[in-house]
């Protein structure tokens, strides 16, 4: 199968870890283990957050006093596809001696019009308490929200239209190659009348922009995931309960948080009801299970995987 996956942070940062390289790195590498078992088997593309880490870099930025201006968020993007990509990449040679793998740095675009950069919803950055979070706040002109226990920068979250290397992910694809690409859900860009490309100040939905490439991918699978083991009903209630299989219509009839597994609800919906073909949400060291219909949240138009399945 062509199955594309979209890392949770969790791949490269448990939350509240301090982003220390060395604690990343060693993370990434781990990761590679449960994806190297998947490319063993079957064409895949990879995709991964990088909210932590825009965050400590627009951090940095903001309090550096040798710059006039901070720098943008489309360049700490693409900074941070780079560096994460490249820890990814070694894992996974590391893993898979002999494979050829590439980590691209790619493009995705944007509406210049979209509604989202008036409301800023996107995470990024660390976690803080609400006191410090309003005084950074304060310092640097962030907009900042409750994330759970904790406090965090949000920034604009434009859709995602397309990715711009699409065409070359597919040829590598069609060479045999491990494609790891759309880190972050790539480097926000608009196109003007001229059809030249420009960086916007935003961060966008990784798995909302993963969702997208597998359909313009033909991919048979998408997976999200993360350190969850199944998408929950009634979250945080007494009445709390594991979905595993289900439906686009069974899921969009359920309430989920906005900042967290909602978007991720919404990217499987959107492939299931587009292609017909499986979606899924489950932990990183069960992908294989959650592909043989064993484990995660799986999303199909009838709630079967594999066809056979009794589950």
């Amino acid at each position: 199968m062509r199955v594309i996956v979209a890392l949770g942070g969790n791949a490269v940062l448990e939350r509240g870890q301090k982003p220390d390289a060395e604690t990343q790195i060693a993370r990434v590498a781990l990761s590679a283990k449960a994806l190297a078992r998947l490319a063993e088997k079957h064409e895949l593309i990879i995709t991964h957050g990088n909210g932590p880490q825009v965050g400590m870099l627009a951090l940095q930025s903001a309090a550096d006093l040798g710059l006039s201006a901070p720098y943008p968020l489309d360049s700490l993007g693409a900074a941070t596809q780079g560096m994460i990509g490249y820890w990814m990449l070694r894992a996974l040679q590391n893993a898979l001696p002999g494979r050829q793998i590439l980590a691209m740095v790619t493009q995705t675009l944007v509406s210049a019009v979209d509604p989202a950069f008036e409301h800023p919803t996107k995470f990024v950055g660390q976690v803080y308490g609400q006191v410090e979070a309003e005084k950074l706040a304060t310092e640097h002109g962030w907009t900042v929200r409750p994330d759970g226990p904790y406090w965090r920068r949000v920034v604009p979250s434009p859709a995602p239209q397309r990715v711009v290397e699409t065409r070359l992910i597919r040829r590598m694809l069609r060479e045999q190659v491990v494609v790891i690409c759309a880190g972050g859900g790539g480097v926000p860009v608009i196109r003007d009348e001229h059809g030249r490309l420009s960086g916007v100040e935003a961060v966008i939905d990784k798995d909302l922009t993963a969702s997208m490439l597998a359909e313009a991918l033909d991919c048979d699978a998408f997976l999200i995931l993360t350190d969850v083991p199944r998408v929950m009903r009634d979250f945080g209630t007494p009445r709390q309960s594991e979905i595993g299989h289900t439906t686009p219509h069974e899921l969009r009839d359920l309430e989920f948080p906005a900042g967290s597994m909602g978007p991720k609800v919404e990217a499987v919906c959107r492939f299931v009801e587009t292609t017909g073909d499986m979606a899924a949400i489950g932990r990183l060291d069960q992908a294989e299970q959650i592909l043989e219909g064993t484990a995660g949240t799986i999303v199909t138009p009838n709630a079967r995987w594999p066809l056979t399945s009794t589950l």
